[in-house]
């Protein structure tokens, strides 16, 4: 699978599933020491994020997308192994009654 810079709340939500499904862990990485509500956020820490299993996805968040954006090509360094992506919209558009269903 391809993954792309970002992803939308809706995105993230559906390619858990799918992903976790398969044995890949997501897991949605706090930059900003702000948890969104009804969604289980890690805060960031390097050394633990290191210690997640080869292939794991991190999908960083802050207020607003653009920081973590921005600091993609840094995160993707510090975590070669792992695979990094942006949550686009950050905190800010995070729709806490959103879900989706697997509909496989």
């Amino acid at each position: 699978m391809d993954f792309p810079n970002e992803w939308t709340q809706e995105e993230y939500l559906l390619h858990k599933i799918l992903l976790e499904k398969n044995g890949v862990k997501v897991l949605l990485i706090d930059t900003i020491l702000s948890p969104i509500d009804k969604a289980q956020t890690r805060v960031y820490n390097p050394y633990e994020l290191l210690q997640e299993p080869k292939g794991s996805v991190f999908v960083f968040y802050c207020d607003t997308g653009k920081s973590t954006l921005n600091r993609l090509n840094e995160y993707k360094t510090k975590f070669p192994d792992h695979i990094c992506i942006s949550l686009k919209g950050g905190r800010g558009y995070w729709r806490k009654n959103m879900s989706v269903k697997d509909e496989q």
